[in-house]
């Protein structure tokens, strides 16, 4: 992405930017689902949050599996509230670049979500994904219950197993209790539906999750 940052380390959060109070504004409406892009959502749905490099391409990922009523991408995982995305591509807030996932439970599992999240990424790079490298591309799966937290567990396991059955290294994914999603700028939202042409950096290992 184009300010791509270097930094491989997590800031103290003594060092990280202090951020501001006000959040960001953004559309009311998904740009391909037409479905609100924040609280409240209808009853019945569920929410899920994942982190697995560049946010453009993750979110539409998310976007096209069946279920899923409205994603929107965010920054999570670090101290300074409401950031811009300069501020995180800095290194110095500590967030990941996070998609919001609401799904319906009727027509998809988390279990479901959770192989998506696998399969169209490289969860063994530390802090990078593809040529991003930063604090931000790193792969993490963040729970909203302790149900999420036991299930991205045994997955994690599970798909280690196949990893290094198929002669890849160890998953680097950090798995942790969702904190606060603060919204990416509005421009971010839904990005390649907008630009279809824009840049995605994504790539799984070809190793099949089961």
């Amino acid at each position: 992405m184009i300010f791509s940052s270097k930094k491989l380390t997590l800031p103290d959060p003594s060092e990280a930017l202090p951020g501001r109070a006000a959040k960001m504004p953004i559309p009311a409406l998904h740009f391909v689902t037409g479905k609100p892009l924040a609280p409240p959502f209808p009853d019945g749905l569920q929410q899920a949050l994942f982190g697995l490099g560049c946010f453009w391409g993750a979110e539409r990922k998310f976007w096209q599996h069946h279920g899923v009523s409205s994603t929107a991408v965010g920054y999570s995982g670090g101290y300074t509230p409401n950031p811009t995305y300069e501020e995180v591509c800095s290194g110095l807030t500590g967030h990941n670049e996070v998609v919001l996932v609401i799904y319906d439970p009727s027509l998809t599992r988390y279990a479901d979500l959770l192989k998506l999240f696998w399969t169209v990424h490289n969860p063994t790079q530390g802090m990078a994904q593809g040529n991003d490298k930063g604090t931000q591309y790193r792969s993490g799966i963040y729970t909203y219950t302790q149900a999420q937290q036991d299930e991205a567990l045994a997955s994690k396991a599970n798909y280690q197993q196949r990893l290094t059955q198929a002669g890849f290294g160890l998953i680097s994914t950090e798995i942790l209790p969702a904190g606060e999603f603060y919204y990416a700028e509005a421009y971010h939202q839904q990005y390649l539906a907008k630009e279809p042409m824009g840049y995605c950096g994504l790539g799984g290992l070809g190793v099949t999750c089961g």
